[in-house]
């Protein structure tokens, strides 16, 4: 476990932030620790490795230290309610105080009043505005006071200001509605301002909007000094000045933490404050789950919810987890495409970056592991596409490379190849015929005569992330199943253990 040093902010930048002089204590609430989530995407197992961090984080308090556990949302993921009940508990147990209201805590709208009398956390967001006909309405609060060793910490939360993009449209979201950027930004600052009238000068955000927006929150905003971030996906393991690390409005201090996505890492923030409330030293530690075991209590507790595992298949090798999910090629994602167009037989598949939130392991693969590796539940469905509808939804996956948090992701295929470069442009594609025989694209005039059978999700069918090329939902063939079954029966047809690698089939050139 790497642990980085205590860095005093008037190191950093002592000619810039106001205040910093005023050095004082404030009795045994000078200091205080927050162990942080963000972006577990429903991932079960490594929610599991958390818990016992979360443990660990609990033996070993500091004295005179006061302790928070927050959350930036999307800890949740798909419409399934036993694995959601699944994270909400995973968070009860570790204690978590709050968490912002990140676009995947809006994915079960049928079973949100389920789900929600389970939570013994706060749900945060100030930039949404609720009809009273909704169930989320008076359980979403905008901010609040929560209070430790007799120290108050103001706590608020934003959701994601295109959370619309992210979700599957419903009859809840008709009665919700989601402030922009710059309305949020004034959102936040009237919340900090309400906070500071009754005397709260430790003002910590729990935002799921991403470290771009972050950046701006932090230099247009005054009053906060911690913004917990998630959305983007950014792994940030240390304090840099312009980085992370940023003078408000009035120049003090705002830091900002984000701890990647998926589970594979929590973080810890340590912070010293004087007198005034305002930060004079932090520590930023972000550490990988993976160090941890899964704590087998509460392995047991869950698979009573979610039901036992079964081996599905042998894998024999396998690339290590990407670096940069939302734009690498992947081999992991290459066999997924693999496995569905040979369950669907279709000539092409679409299937976006992500979709896939997890990865695969040399050894015996069970059914858990592998709902973990993709737990949308998107189902699958055929639609034809023509070759310009083909090539402007690789456009679009293109653009990822450069586009704030690289949304939406690259699309990951089969039955094509495609060469993008590192500004974002579509550089080639062909496609690939069953006999593997490789027919180039013109991109630059692509034909609108000629069609694709084509397997994608349901999600990317409506036309989410973008493509709204691909918005054929009402004429497609639907499947009551989604990848996990392409790729138990693969395993049914095929016993042999799997080499799974990346072919080439995406290139990102210069």
């Amino acid at each position: 476990m790497q642990v980085n040093r205590l860095c005093p902010i008037n190191h950093l930048n002592s000619t810039t932030f106001r205040g910093l002089s005023q050095v004082g204590t404030n009795s045994q609430n000078d200091k205080t620790s927050i162990f942080y989530i963000n972006d577990f995407h429903g991932k079960s197992i490594n929610v599991e490795r958390t818990i016992t961090a979360s443990q660990a984080f609990d033996r070993q308090i500091p004295p005179n230290t006061d302790i928070l556990k927050l959350s930036s949302g999307d800890i949740q993921l798909g419409e399934p309610v036993d694995p959601n009940r699944v994270m909400v508990e995973a968070q009860n147990i570790m204690g978590i105080m709050a968490t912002a209201m990140g676009n995947h805590e809006y994915d079960t709208p049928d079973h949100i009043k389920e789900l929600i009398p389970h939570m013994g956390y706060k749900l945060l967001a100030c930039n949404i505005n609720v009809n009273p006909e909704n169930p989320l309405y008076d359980k979403v609060q905008k901010s609040y006071i929560q209070e430790v060793n007799g120290t108050k910490y103001g706590i608020i939360g934003v959701t994601p200001v295109d959370l619309f993009s992210r979700i599957k449209h419903g009859k809840i979201f008709d009665e919700l509605q989601v402030d922009n950027i710059d309305s949020t930004i004034k959102d936040v600052q009237q919340e900090v301002d309400n906070l500071k009238k009754q005397g709260v000068n430790r003002i910590i955000l729990l935002s799921h909007v991403g470290f771009g927006y972050d950046q701006r929150i932090a230099r247009e905003t005054d009053g906060i000094d911690i913004i917990l971030g998630g959305h983007s996906h950014e792994l940030i393991p240390d304090i840099k000045y312009g980085v992370n690390l940023f003078n408000s409005k009035s120049g003090e201090p705002v830091v900002i933490t984000q701890a990647g996505r998926d589970g594979r890492y929590f973080g810890v923030l340590n912070i010293d404050w004087d007198r005034n409330g305002l930060i004079k030293k932090i520590q930023n530690n972000v550490t990988s789950t993976r160090t941890f075991n899964r704590n087998p209590i509460v392995r047991a507790w869950f698979e009573n919810i979610v039901g036992k595992p079964h081996v599905v298949g042998v894998i024999n090798s396998a690339p290590p987890p990407l670096a940069h999910d939302s734009i690498e090629p992947s081999g992991h994602a290459n066999f997924m495409c693999d496995c569905i167009k040979e369950e669907l037989d279709t000539d092409i598949v679409l299937f976006g970056s992500a979709t896939i939130r997890g990865y695969f392991e040399p050894g015996k693969l069970d059914t858990r592991w592998l709902e973990d590796i993709s737990p949308f539940k998107n189902k699958m469905v055929i639609a034809n596409y023509s070759e310009k509808e083909i090539v402007d939804a690789l456009k679009v996956s293109a653009a990822s490379m450069v586009s704030i948090n690289n949304k939406p992701g690259i699309v990951h295929v089969a039955g094509l190849k495609y060469a993008i470069s590192k500004g974002g442009e579509l550089v080639s594609a062909s496609y690939i015929d069953k006999s593997g025989k490789e027919t180039p694209i013109d991109i630059k005039n692509p034909r609108t005569d000629k069609f694709y059978k084509t397997a994608l999700t349901d999600y990317y069918c409506q036309g989410h992330d973008g493509f709204s090329m691909l918005k054929k939902y009402d004429q497609a063939q639907k499947f009551d199943f989604d990848v996990t079954k392409c790729i138990e029966n693969y395993f049914k047809r095929h016993t042999e253990p799997v080499d799974i690698k990346d072919d080439g089939r995406i290139k990102i050139v210069d």
